[in-house]
């Protein structure tokens, strides 16, 4: 453990924890930071309340955890620009537990999950992020951006009319008739103001820009739409220290424990994607492990100070990241600002139209969704595409971290196949001067090819001597030592002799290990030197 926690440091950059950027700070970059924050702070609160909703729970509940998570991750996390807060992701898992054994037992899930995600840090599993395929990487992408814009479907319905179903606020009204047509008009409107903004200024984010006018125009003409306030009201006081009250024990552990463990995933997986992509749009690399142990901070501080946790959100950052956030200090003013709108602005803030709120989302939707993936479909590899739209719908269906299991199984299928049908002997100019018949192995032996590799070889008329060349091949598992010791043993059954020749260093450590080499001798992996081992057989049985 202390090894790892001093490689942990060893590698943790140090200048990713810093606020300026590389061209350093000016009253430009500032004023750009400071209004992003404010634009993914306004967009933070229907989202905040509407995802407590979900989870069963309090709306400052869903606030808090907002505030909480997006400070300290943007203090201390892996990639400066990322927004964290409360998410339907975890939201839709977390409602089961609050509806089966009530809120506080929430509380004791959470910070669970946030030890769990310092040890995934520590440990510096974030890293095994880059197992995750492009396809299942714009699957992601696609199936969240129609998760967002199916969620704002909701904010089209009568405020008040949806009810708790026991699994999240459903049913509800329609809007209709001129409300609906007044509020569609509004968010085109919305819509329209961020698409034109950055043609004619960049002095302040669209975001922000087409929610102030659309706001204004509301507010000043009075006109009956539905607004922040209609969800709840967000006025509240400073987060404080709450012990989650429950009982320590271990049946208290074996309840909180399966839920904090699939909170804990499905955090990481999203907050390590969205990392992924917020680095492709800034240009930056690295910081996963960083981001574990950020995320678990910020998940066991919420869950000590009456928070629902949270993770990475995919479309605030984008927000964030298209307003012009860089730093860390976007990060920090929208945490900041979301406070004091709790504190003191939650008047000023529920009179800010919902409309305005759905336009911005849904340009996010727009600039979220991987459009070229279309195009591609016909380009990749069947399997690519099957994997794209796979991802796509079980991200929709199920949840985010179902999806990307499935996707990555299904890719590492797929490629597992393709490469058992590698696998291939030649035998030209086979005979060597002592009569030795050589088999040239061309492609991976392992578990899909272990079948492949025994059909290769015709036992009944080689010769005395067979040689396996392994110049072009690679010994890669438990199922390719099986396969060498069955040809083996058959050949020893005839009265021949099965000789393995050409092993790279890791095939030769492998097979030394397990105990099938014959002669403990160091294979040159240039191949300069050509050493014949002689196999044992019996080593790991017929089973």
């Amino acid at each position: 453990m202390r090894a790892t926690l001093h490689n942990f440091a060893k590698n943790l950059d140090v200048t990713d924890l810093r606020w300026m950027p590389d061209d350093g700070f000016s009253i430009g970059r500032l004023r750009i930071e400071l209004l992003s924050g404010l634009t993914v702070a306004l967009a933070l609160v229907p989202e905040a309340v509407a995802f407590a909703f979900v989870a069963g729970v309090h709306p400052l509940v869903g606030l808090y955890a907002a505030f909480l998570v997006g400070l300290i991750t943007a203090l201390i996390g892996g990639r400066p620009g990322m927004i964290s807060g409360a998410t339907g992701a975890l939201a839709v898992v977390m409602v089961a537990l609050v509806a089966q054994h009530g809120v506080e037992y929430l509380f004791a899930t959470v910070v669970l999950m946030g030890l769990l995600q310092i040890f995934a840090g520590v440990m510096q599993w974030g890293k095994f992020i880059r197992l995750v395929p492009h396809p299942v990487m714009l699957g992601f992408v696609n199936g969240l951006a129609i998760v967002i814009f199916l969620a704002q479907m909701s904010q089209f319905k009568v405020p008040g009319t949806m009810v708790d179903t026991g699994h999240g606020m459903g049913g509800g009204e329609w809007l209709s008739g001129q409300p609906l047509y007044l509020m569609l008009a509004l968010v085109a409107a919305t819509m329209a103001i961020i698409w034109i903004t950055p043609r004619i200024t960049k002095v302040i984010p669209a975001p922000l820009a087409g929610i102030g006018v659309i706001a204004a125009l509301v507010i000043g003409f009075g006109l009956d739409v539905p607004r922040v306030g209609d969800l709840a009201s967000i006025q509240g006081g400073l987060p404080s220290l709450h012990i989650p009250m429950v009982p320590l024990t271990w049946e208290t552990f074996e309840i909180i424990l399966p839920y904090a463990v699939i909170l804990a995933a499905i955090g990481l997986i999203e907050s390590l994607l969205t990392l992924n992509l917020v680095g492709d749009l800034t240009g930056k690399r690295g910081g996963a492990s960083q981001e574990c142990i950020a995320q678990g901070v910020a998940n066991t501080v919420t869950g000590f100070f009456g928070g629902m946790g949270g993770c990475a959100m995919i479309g605030q950052s984008m927000i964030n990241v298209k307003s012009g956030g860089r730093t860390r200090v976007a990060g920090i003013a929208a945490a900041v600002f979301l406070l004091l709108f709790i504190l003191v602005g939650s008047s000023v803030i529920e009179l800010i139209p919902l409309a305005a709120l759905v336009g911005v989302m849904f340009m996010v939707v727009i600039g979220t969704f991987a459009w070229n993936s279309l195009t591609i479909l016909r380009k990749v590899p069947l399997i690519d595409a099957f994997v794209i739209i796979l991802v796509t719908v079980v991200t929709v269906m199920e949840d985010l971290a179902v999806a990307v299991v499935v996707g990555v199984i299904v890719s590492a299928l797929a490629y597992a196949w393709n490469n058992a049908r590698r696998i291939h002997a030649t035998t030209r100019g086979s005979v060597t001067e002592e009569g030795a018949k050589v088999y040239e192995i061309h492609g991976p032996l392992f578990f899909g090819s272990s079948d492949g590799f025994a059909e290769l070889f015709d036992v009944e008329n080689d010769p005395e001597v067979v040689i396996v060349d392994f110049a072009d091949s690679r010994v890669v598992d438990q199922s390719a030592l099986q396969a060498i010791e069955a040809m083996a043993a058959k050949y020893e059954a005839a009265g021949k002799r099965l000789q393995l020749r050409h092993l790279s260093r890791d095939c030769h450590r492998l097979l030394t290990k397990a105990g099938h080499l014959m002669v403990d001798s160091d294979d040159d992996p240039d191949y300069e030197l050509a050493v014949d081992y002689d196999v044992r057989t019996g080593v790991l049985g017929g089973h």
